[in-house]
């Protein structure tokens, strides 16, 4: 069985040279750049025990390698868990326990406040700061650059979004690679 999403949005990008991203600060990464470190970043989610459908919540600040541990997390079968930035301890706490993911990254900063949460919760926790440093790039850095992408079909579960909770507490919205893909496809034809 092929990886929906990943087949679909990824894997067509392999070989080529282009540019896929400029970042703020004028660093350009190539498509096979991208999806190399993508690759890496799976590797270092399977050495870390991540299985095929656990989820990894990630609390972290946008930045290039931040969207490639989302490509990793589709190409080795996990469930992307994003949490806001701005959320505090407290309520990364309820998400956590709520999720429970085998895999928790956060900011450095953040990674003192929150390494009790993860433990309770029986994850694991990792950094990933903004300026792309951080204990996963750093597990990351001394993998290979290939990946075998787990077979992930249409209706298995991609990510979860967490509602905002403006009734009651917040509610995991699960989405499929079906669901994903069809957003992408929608947004690429604006």
């Amino acid at each position: 069985m092929p990886n929906h999403l990943h087949d679909a949005l990824f894997a067509p990008h392999a070989r080529t040279s282009g540019v896929f991203l400029i970042s703020a600060d004028g660093r350009e990464t190539s498509y096979g750049d991208f999806l190399n470190e993508a690759a890496r970043i799976a590797n270092a989610l399977q050495s870390l025990g991540v299985k095929p459908g656990d989820r990894v919540a990630v609390q972290v600040e946008k930045s290039p390698e931040a969207l490639s541990l989302y490509a990793a997390c589709v190409q080795a079968g996990a469930v992307y868990l994003p949490l806001n930035p701005a959320y505090t301890a407290a309520e990364v706490a309820y998400f956590v326990q709520d999720a429970e993911p085998a895999l928790l990254v956060v900011d450095p900063g953040a990674a003192e406040a929150l390494r009790k949460i993860a433990a309770h919760a029986g994850a694991r926790l990792e950094t990933l700061g903004a300026n792309g440093a951080g204990s996963l790039m750093a597990r990351a850095a001394g993998m290979p650059d290939v990946f075998d992408t787990v077979p992930r079909g249409a209706d298995d579960t991609a990510a979860i979004l967490y509602t905002s909770g403006t009734t009651g507490r917040s509610k995991g919205a699960i989405l499929s690679h079906e669901n994903l893909l069809s957003n992408a496809l929608a947004l690429r034809g604006l």
